[in-house]
């Protein structure tokens, strides 16, 4: 077997799991689970109409590169959303169809880590587990960058040694971040790809929360918007990872694209011709349909906007918490330890969170994660409302 499967760590959820094997929860409050991040708002019904009006296309095998369609579709979609310069994200180099951001991140690291040399995966801490599996996976170290409340929640790239860039290959960020909903500026995006051409590494952008925001008006700003702005064109060491399964929520359709530098993603596409994660044609066809359509993720963001402006409040009675930049997470501060909060919450009220511990790794002493936890906000509105009323009955009269 492959050693490195030694090096991962059980999932959050596996944790989570096992942190409340023995607990009994009251059978006369109906479960609410904030716990994974999957949504649950309703799929687009023209979406789905696709799939059942191309569903002959079983029969066809796929492409790796997907139709040209698909990915004209894409970059025109991405051009629009982050005002790229026309013409330069171009369908046949610039862009890559992928079964989920989880895949392509897992994948992409494999792809280029080159293991015959000292080689780190750096990532914010808290981070998507994805990032740390694949680097051990690929026989690289992960290194993690903490996000706390001080520098909000974004990594202070000043405070890096020089030592970690040395053997950086592949530098992860996550805007909006996961679980902060933390937008990481131009300013600071400017100098992360200062700091990737004068070490030589690639800036991953995981970008899958970017189309969930409160302000019609001010969306977050991409990686690849920072390149054209200081007409970086070519989008060199630079790229994107976007999905559907937030923007749309289409969790189960699996797909999302890799976008950015051509150089990269030729060798990534070569990668993939023998991974075998060719995405189905109808699913193909349900994507454009998806990408070419901004309505429906209007209504998503409003019926988000409401939930956010319904819960926090209540919140605020007993934690300290704030409204996200983007994404449909909550981050709050817990009144005792994460853990505990996360049990005996299920235990007492049936409603179920994620210890923020659970998203993180101690460095030197330090847990970003610890005395946090994870809400996502993915029930309808009358549940988060509910949730929200029994963990401030749960806060108010809890006793260890």
């Amino acid at each position: 077997m492959n050693p490195n499967l030694e090096r991962l760590h059980p999932y959050p959820f596996e944790k989570l799991a096992k942190l409340k094997a023995n607990i009994s929860v009251p059978e006369h409050l109906a479960p609410i689970s904030l716990g994974i991040g999957e949504p649950k708002h309703p799929s687009p019904e023209f979406v789905k109409q696709v799939i059942t009006d191309n569903l002959d296309k079983l029969a066809n095998y796929p492409t790796t590169k997907g139709t040209n369609e698909l990915r004209e579709a894409i970059a025109a979609w991405a051009s629009r959303r982050f005002q790229l310069c026309k013409g330069t994200l171009d369908p046949a180099h610039n862009v890559v169809p992928v079964n989920g951001t989880r895949e392509a991140i897992f994948s992409l690291v494999q792809a280029v880590v080159d293991s015959g040399k000292p080689a780190t995966v750096v990532s914010p801490n808290p981070f998507y587990q994805v990032y740390e599996g694949a680097a051990f996976l690929a026989g690289a170290n992960p290194v993690y960058l903490p996000c706390s409340a001080d520098n909000g929640f974004v990594p202070n790239f000043d405070d890096v040694p020089e030592s970690v860039w040395a053997n950086c290959q592949i530098l992860f960020l996550c805007s909006p971040g996961n679980p902060s909903g933390a937008v990481i500026t131009r300013e600071t995006l400017t100098k992360v790809i200062e700091l990737a051409d004068r070490h030589n590494f690639i800036v991953a952008s995981d970008e899958c929360y970017s189309e969930l925001y409160p302000d019609e008006a001010n969306p977050p700003e991409g990686l690849l918007q920072t390149c054209a702005a200081i007409g970086r064109n070519d989008f060199k060491r630079c790229v994107v990872f976007h999905s559907l399964s937030k923007r749309s929520n289409l969790p189960g359709l699996r797909s999302g694209f890799v976008a950015g530098d051509a150089e990269i993603l030729a060798s990534y596409l070569k990668y993939r011709t023998y991974h075998g994660c060719a995405m189905p044609v109808h699913n193909q066809l349900a994507s454009i349909a998806a990408w070419n359509d901004e309505d429906h993720v209007r209504e998503n963001r409003a019926a988000y906007r409401a939930k956010f402006e319904a819960v926090v409040p209540i919140l605020r009675e007993v934690m300290n918490v704030d409204f996200p930049d983007a994404g449909f997470y909550l981050w709050p501060e817990t009144p005792f330890d994460d853990e505990t909060f996360a049990r005996e919450l299920s235990a007492r009220q049936n409603v179920h969170v994620l210890p923020g511990r659970y998203l993180s790794r101690t460095v030197d002493g330090y847990n970003p994660g610890e005395n946090r936890v994870r809400m996502a906000l993915v029930a309808p509105l009358e549940e988060c409302v509910e949730a929200a009323h029994r963990i401030v009955t749960f806060v108010k009269g809890f006793k260890a």
